[in-house]
């Protein structure tokens, strides 16, 4: 087992300070990301070594459009998310616990030396949530970076500062999912919060980090012109007018299944928006 970084012992167990949820463990206990334990007094990144996912992606895939386009990249993933989104399109990986899905044991070096035997010039962590596998995570981006490789990041970007400055020197794109421009929605339905979320993103693109950002349009939750527009008011007073805006169709999934797809009309009402708002470039996913 590895330990984890980014916690400290309490008096039953330990406090777990990688994301904003800041668990309190006790002794033989997970995290809320199911990816933490704490044993004998130390917490442990269950899932080091244990990708439940390896495929070759396109990287317009991811979705990132303005970077490397027309190449591909090795993907992998890791279970575990600190997000519970009721629509989670992976939810049988990133709503489980290591031992719950399916994977094999993948040494940050084998990863490595994977994507250099296939000509594959990126490495991308995506599909659940990256940062609750951080150890992992870091230790094949700092080996890809020295090999010439380059590393892009997919997540929700609920993640602490010292986590995520620890990794931006070995970062060079991301696509950040915005669930909405409202606190009470995240917490509501995604079970956390947004004000770090939009510090992070803020930060990687001050970093020199290649940013885009999605935003799924959730049928009769977050689609409305006022919401599309909340979030592109925020990313033009940010300096993040260039940063590509990916919005995202809705199809009914998990514990979210009483309502429809995201209408067309929909899609194309939030391009507009954007648009009038002064986002430079908008693609529309999943039609």
């Amino acid at each position: 087992m590895t330990e984890a970084r980014f916690y400290k012992a309490t008096d039953d167990g330990v406090q777990c300070l990688l994301c904003p949820h800041h668990c309190r463990i006790k002794e033989g206990s997970r995290g809320l990301c199911r990816s933490r334990e704490c044993r004998d007094g130390k917490l442990y990144a269950l899932s080091y070594g244990m990708p439940c996912a390896l495929a070759i992606d396109p990287v317009e895939k991811k979705p990132l459009n303005q970077f490397m386009p027309g190449t591909k990249c090795l993907s992998l993933s890791c279970t575990g998310c600190n997000l519970s989104c009721r629509w989670c399109q992976n939810s049988d990986i990133s709503q489980a616990g290591p031992e719950e899905a399916e994977s094999d044991e993948w040494s940050p070096e084998e990863i490595v030396d994977a994507a250099l035997r296939r000509g594959l010039p990126s490495i991308a962590f995506t599909y659940t949530e990256p940062f609750t596998w951080w150890e992992y995570m870091y230790d094949i981006a700092a080996l890809a970076h020295d090999r010439g490789l380059k590393n892009i990041l997919v997540s929700a970007g609920y993640v602490e500062r010292e986590p995520l400055e620890e990794l931006l020197p070995y970062l060079d794109a991301a696509n950040i999912d915005i669930k909405a421009m409202d606190d009470a929605f995240y917490r509501k339905w995604c079970g956390a919060s947004l004000a770090q979320v939009l510090e992070n993103i803020i930060t990687m693109h001050g970093a020199g980090i290649h940013v885009e950002i999605t935003n799924l349009l959730v049928t009769g939750l977050n689609d409305s012109e006022g919401q599309v527009a909340a979030l592109c008011r925020w990313m033009v007073e940010n300096g993040l007018r260039d940063v590509p805006l990916h919005l995202s169709r809705f199809f009914p999934r998990y514990h979210f299944t009483d309502v429809g797809p995201t209408p067309k009309a929909t899609l194309l009402m939030a391009s507009d928006v954007a648009l009038s708002h002064g986002i430079r470039t908008v693609h529309l996913g999943n039609i």
